[in-house]
Order: structure tokens, then sequence, then C-alpha cells
């Protein structure tokens, strides 16, 4: 009997739900994966499935590791072929950026597939779990997940009951873009007890134009850079000295990608930009 029910859970199948509401079910760990998008490989290297990738979007630059792994082209654009070539039992993709059609056909290819579509920080640790479900590392996953709650609610305490702070969030300088309040920075900006100014506006990514930005007066003007641009955005910003973000020299670059990859590193751009946001109390 003892026998039967060991070989019976060797053979069992391994499922977890993904963010389409689809499960996902695997005969085994998954060992060959193919990961769809950047943040998607900080997934998988964060509960230590780096070593199993054999294919990444362009781009999937963090952990530095993730940079020898073979390019299947670009989270918009793959090579369907080379997927193919490189055998992969699981791969992983971002509806909300992977093309639709390609998804369609990577479908009929018969490889299991993990739809991952986070909407806000506290999704995050749901995805690790599940993917640590998929690749046999539940305890490594488990571990990194606490680790983000943790974070997360810390940052949530301390900025709980605080002078809300009026934030204007640049993505995109020429044209001049923003969030509004469904995406996922805006979700971060209400963790820090900050005000998106143009939450309410009906596009994702809306484009504004400078005047419409005077007119919110925000505390605090935000985006996200290299150092080599810093210089240009702050001149750019420089020629409206009655914004209230100027006028207090509330203006902040924060690090490349931590904000605009929704991976493990999110919480780290939570931390610096509720840590702008309480500058701005001050």
């Amino acid at each position: 009997m003892l026998l039967w029910l060991l070989l019976g859970a060797a053979h069992a199948d391994i499922s977890v739900q993904d963010d389409q509401g689809r499960t996902v079910r695997l005969g085994k760990p998954a060992q060959r994966i193919i990961s769809l998008a950047p943040h998607l490989t900080e997934d998988l290297f964060a509960i230590g499935a780096g070593p199993n990738i054999v294919g990444v979007s362009s781009y999937s630059d963090y952990p530095a590791a993730a940079k020898k792994i073979p390019e299947i082209g670009s989270y918009n654009h793959f090579d369907l072929e080379q997927i193919r070539t490189l055998k992969p039992d699981l791969i992983v993709a971002w509806p909300g950026g992977n093309p639709a059609r390609q998804l369609t056909q990577l479908e009929s290819l018969g490889i299991a597939i993990y739809y991952d579509d986070p909407k806000k920080l506290t999704d995050i640790p749901h995805v690790l779990e599940r993917l640590g479900v998929l690749t046999g590392r539940t305890n490594i996953a488990e571990q990194a997940a606490a680790q983000l709650r943790t974070r997360t609610a810390t940052l949530a305490k301390y900025h709980a009951g605080k002078r809300p702070v009026r934030v204007f969030y640049q993505v995109w300088d020429r044209p001049l873009m923003t969030i509004n309040g469904e995406q996922a920075i805006s979700d971060v900006m209400r963790l820090c007890g900050a005000v998106n100014v143009f939450a309410e506006l009906p596009s994702r990514a809306p484009t504004v134009d400078e005047e419409a930005v005077l007119v919110a007066n925000p505390d605090l003007i935000a985006t996200s850079g290299d150092s080599t641009a810093k210089n240009t955005w702050l001149q750019r910003w420089a020629r409206f000295p009655r914004l209230k973000a100027v006028a207090r020299n509330q203006l902040y670059m924060l690090p490349p990608d931590l904000l605009s990859r929704m991976g493990p590193r999110l919480v780290d751009g939570a931390e610096a930009l509720c840590a702008a946001v309480d500058k701005a109390r001050q």
C-alpha cells in the first residue's frame, strides 16, 4: 500500500491557476522554462529557478546571470521557431504585453503556458508562490513571498494616516505621458499615502501637456531613469517655478526598472518612491 501511494504521488499532476483563471498542469516540476518578459525572468530567479530558464525576452538584464541566457526575441515579438527548438516544458507569458496572436500560436504547440498579469504590488507574492509550485521550489518561493509581504506591510503601516502628497509621475518625455489610477505605480502611490494627480484619466498611459501639470500643481514630480538623463529632465521642469514641486525642490528621478517591472523588485521601487513622498511631506 505504501509503495502504491508513493508511486501515485510521484506521478501526480502539479497544477496552479494562472491570472487568466486557467489551470496550468505539469506532470513534473518544469525543467526547461522560457520567460516572455523581463519581470518574469526576475520572478523565476527570485525563486531559484534561474538555472532552468532556457530562453528569455530581450532586456532580461536582472540579475546579471539572466544576460547569459539566449534571447528568443522581444516581449512584443518573439521567435516561435526558436522557442520550439528550445523544447520548453513551461512558458511563462505576460498577456498585458505579449501579442495575443503569438500567444495563440504558442498554445497550439501544446506547451504548458502560465499567464502572469499582476495588477498591484500585493499580487506579486502570489505569483512567486504559484511559480514555486510549477518549478518544484515551493520553499524558496514561499520565503521570497513572505519577505515581500512583510516589506509591503511595513510601508503601509508607516505611511498610514499621514498627510496625502499629490504626485505627478512622468512616464515619458515627448510626448509627455503619465499613468492613471489603474496602473501599478498608482497602487504604490496609495501605499505611500500619495495621490496620483491624473488618476481619473480613462487611459492607463495617458498623454498630458505641461498646462495640465501646471493646473494639477503637484507637491512632487517623479520619474524613472538613469543619471545621464537627470539634468535634462530637471531643466525641463525648472522652467515652471510656480509649480509647488519645483518651488520646494521636490523632483525625484528613481532608479530605472524598479517601478516599471511587475516583479519582486517593485517593492524596492515602492520603498524609494515612499521615501520621496515622505520628504515632500516635510
